[in-house]
């Protein structure tokens, strides 16, 4: 029997709406987050000026990933994106734990950035980030991303491209302005760092840069995916990787205590712009993770709506809304809990735990690539790839071989958690397994 993990994404009917630049605001939305207005000074505290080679080699082994996954995504129009890779290529457990995976990264990754956001509001006002204030605020922001989501994702992408454009532009000012003002001695090479900072620090940039899958996931809501998500993907990563180079150029050359900063782009911006400098920063900080959010949404929300559709959750969490064609139960539970977990406590440490789980999925996406092209896998119906990469396993081996070495620098600790998340996600498909096989017997047996 096929299985269903290609075609039972789409059978509600989600609605296409996301266009070419709608998917290449997604990408840059996703990946321009939290991660840029802090790590510059914990990058440099690792590696000084050589923290811009760090940027390069991180931008390098995403490049080759996000590689793998614009042939891969070249095969598929329907939700679900690493879910539905895994489970074309390697069976429906590997599906279902990489879908888990890859939420569970999400969720405690929103959960993070919205306890840094509140932290970044707290500037503009203490009680933001206390109390009733606190709540009030959280309530706001996510509750008002829920509602977006929930009325259609034509909504939450126009959003998302407003806040494309409001998060770039001070980050754009704060490079062009800050590189009239740099310092160029302070770019002179210093003591070679050792191997195991340089890899700690691409660990820590990695988080920098990751979000863009969020697009992958909401094929089943884009027009014509197998041709338009590779080019966004490419063309978003690439853009990105130059934006951050210049921003740390510009944090080394501007600001002489940057290791020892706990916000980095505006301490540097008040040393050239003055505090309506550091202001400006500070806004388009917190309108960066609220687009990081928003994207965000697409995947928290996208993943279990795939899986149920595909028998593997609840089908409640499949739900389509008869007006906005949107999974709206997924959409409402997925934003009640991101605003739970962040009511409860501070989630930086999770940042790391989120990211290990993505260069996780990214590992089985890159290692399904040569799988797929053997042809179908494990009864699934898959189409050939639009975009094909040249080389043969050069560049998923090279991508598997990279990923390797950042998950090695990782943490006794954060492995361990994240070994114990996939064995939970594992042990939620047996019993899911379980009780799918005892209803069809009981079916069968009061036919």
């Amino acid at each position: 029997m096929k299985q269903r993990i290609a075609a039972s994404a789409e059978a509600p009917g989600l609605l296409r709406s996301l266009g070419r630049w709608d998917l290449l605001a997604l990408v840059i939305n996703g990946i321009v987050g939290a991660g840029i207005f802090g790590l510059p000074a914990k990058v440099h505290a690792l590696l000084g000026v050589y923290g811009l080679a760090a940027i390069v080699v991180c931008a390098v082994i995403m490049g080759l990933v996000t590689l793998c996954f614009a042939e891969v995504a070249s095969r598929f129009t329907e939700t679900g994106g690493p879910f539905l890779y895994a489970g074309a290529a390697f069976g429906p457990l590997a599906g279902f734990v990489t879908g888990w995976l890859l939420w569970i990264a999400r969720v405690t990754g929103c959960c993070a950035i919205s306890s840094l956001l509140l932290s970044y509001l707290s500037d503009l006002s203490a009680a933001l980030n206390q109390g009733a204030g606190r709540i009030a605020t959280a309530t706001a922001i996510i509750g008002g991303l829920t509602v977006i989501h929930v009325q259609g994702i034509r909504r939450a992408a126009f959003f998302g491209n407003l806040v494309t454009v409001a998060k770039l532009s001070p980050l754009l000012l704060f490079v062009a302005i800050g590189v009239f003002h740099t310092d160029w001695t302070r770019l002179q090479p210093a003591d070679v760092p050792t191997p195991k900072n340089f890899a700690e620090a691409v660990l820590l940039l990695s988080f920098a840069f990751v979000g863009w899958e969020s697009v992958v996931v909401a094929a089943g809501e884009t027009h014509d995916p197998r041709r338009h998500l590779p080019r966004a993907l490419l063309t978003g990563l690439a853009v990105v990787a130059v934006l951050y180079v210049l921003i740390q150029l510009v944090c080394i050359g501007t600001l002489p205590l940057l290791a020892q900063s706990q916000r980095p782009l505006v301490d540097a911006g008040r040393m050239f712009l003055g505090p309506l400098g550091a202001l400006m920063i500070t806004v388009g900080a917190a309108i960066s993770m609220i687009g990081t959010l928003n994207g965000s949404m697409i995947t928290i929300s996208r993943l279990p709506y795939a899986m149920a559709a595909a028998g593997r959750l609840p089908r409640v969490l499949a739900a389509i809304h008869s007006r906005y064609r949107t999974p709206h139960v997924a959409v409402l539970l997925s934003g009640a809990l991101v605003l739970g977990l962040t009511l409860t406590g501070q989630f930086v440490y999770l940042l790391t735990v989120s990211t290990i789980s993505r260069l996780l999925v990214f590992a089985v996406t890159c290692a399904a690539l040569p799988k797929l092209r053997r042809g179908p896998q494990h009864g699934a119906e898959v189409p050939p790839a639009r975009f094909v990469l040249r080389g043969g396993v050069l560049v998923p081996g090279a991508a598997l071989m990279l990923i390797t070495w950042l998950l090695a620098s990782s943490s006794f600790a954060e492995t361990r958690d994240v070994a114990l998340l996939t064995a939970f996600g594992a042990l939620l498909y047996a019993v899911g397994r379980r009780r799918r096989k005892a209803a069809r017997e009981h079916e069968v047996k009061y036919e």
